[in-house]
């Protein structure tokens, strides 16, 4: 055992009592904490699953593409939602589900010209929560390095483990001891919102949120049809956003209703701390969350409505490459799509440049019969939420 871990026996005994069912996935260190526990009798109780997706193709393949940075709070909420999300398919009652991930970058044969990093998240149905040290460069050992983000990952996985105790991991020995003055572990924790835990699991399958803040104020009910809806990602929400929606408003003659799914059909899903910023943006308009990751569900849990979009999305409508690569089950969704749907309102989007104009693509007459192309003299906007998204540490 090393003498900077806890002991691995009163660890697991701890974690067994906190009945809690874990995936666990370690990306540039911190796998000496998966061996800690798994070489002890009894973790088999605990532990459902642990990955160790060490290459960066390894990490976009479990998060269905690359990621801006790799060490990052954003990166490691990612993979612990991805443990979670698995734990629970492995039977995990969504209660007892725990996903916890460690990225880390340590000390390498050539020297790292960036900080060395650790970042630590644990996702349960009741919070996400993350932290994160830079340690001082050129100081420490490889191995004494991933030491402590072992250290920090177990810390962490029994504090989320066992809600009540803020108390040091079994055994009394505290990362903090560890690290020297200059090294202070950061803390970021957001409870989970009731309408998130419904949305999740499946209680309901829609919920309006009041403006700008974490309340709902309604879910699905029998007005649910004629309404203009906005669905996207929206991160973040930026002004070519907001210019869509008041277009769209005056096309329709009603106002927007943004639509945000907790689902993503290749992604994991928003943990408590992207889900949080995403909702205080809509400041102006209403926003429904939903469990409905494609447009085939959005347009079934929204029956005769009106939906807008960009080309982007548009286009994919009719590509049997997102319908697993079947020809058949596109012209379905495209049927389906046509029955329900009441319009879709399209804009253009400049690319490398130029402006791409949605209603010159070929697409199912079908999906044309109900369109409202808006074209480039009514709206160009040359912004997108990639572009403005800032990569975080």
């Amino acid at each position: 055992m090393s003498m900077h871990l806890p002991d691995p026996v009163e660890l697991v005994d701890s974690l067994t009592a906190a009945g809690s069912l874990a995936v666990i996935v370690s990306t540039g260190g911190g796998s000496l904490g998966i061996a800690h526990l798994l070489t002890t009798p009894g973790a088999s109780e605990i532990v459902l699953e642990a990955i160790v997706p060490y290459a960066r193709q390894a990490v976009d393949h479990l998060l269905g593409g690359p990621q801006q940075t790799y060490c990052s709070s954003r990166t490691a909420r990612r993979l612990a939602m991805t443990a979670w999300q698995r734990a629970c398919t492995l039977n995990a009652p969504p209660e007892r589900a725990v996903g916890v991930a460690v990225t880390a970058s340590l000390v390498s044969r050539i020297p790292k010209r960036g900080e060395h990093r650790i970042v630590v998240a644990v996702q349960t149905f009741k919070a996400t929560s993350v932290a994160s040290v830079v340690l001082q460069k050129n100081t420490r050992s490889r191995l004494e390095e991933e030491e402590i983000a072992a250290a920090l990952f177990l810390e962490q996985f029994m504090e989320a483990c066992c809600e009540t105790s803020r108390q040091p991991i079994a055994g009394g020995r505290s990362v903090a001891h560890r690290l020297r003055a200059n090294e202070p572990v950061k803390h970021q924790r957001e409870e989970a919102i009731p309408a998130w835990q419904d949305v999740l699991v499946g209680t309901r399958r829609a919920v309006k949120m009041e403006r700008g803040t974490e309340n709902a104020v309604g879910s699905l009910g029998n007005a649910t049809t004629r309404r203009l809806l906005f669905p996207g990602s929206f991160d973040p929400l930026h002004e070519g956003h907001r210019l869509m929606a008041r277009l769209a408003e005056n096309i329709a003659e009603q106002m927007v209703e943004y639509e945000l799914s907790i689902q993503n059909v290749d992604k994991p899903s928003l943990d408590c701390v992207e889900l949080r910023a995403r909702l205080t943006q809509f400041t102006d308009r209403a926003l429904w969350l939903t469990h409905a990751p494609t447009f085939v569900e959005k347009v079934a849990l929204f029956p005769d409505s009106t939906f807008v979009m960009g080309a982007d999305t548009f286009v994919r409508l009719a590509d049997k490459k997102y319908y697993g690569g079947s020809a058949d089950a596109a012209a379905r969704a495209v049927q389906q799509i046509a029955a329900n749907a009441r319009k879709l309102i399209v804009f253009g989007r400049v690319s490398d440049g130029v402006f791409k104009e949605p209603s010159q693509w070929p697409m199912p007459e079908a999906l044309r019969d109900i369109c409202s192309f808006v074209s480039q003299g009514e709206f160009r906007s040359d912004v997108s939420s990639t572009q403005l998204r800032q990569p975080d540490g």
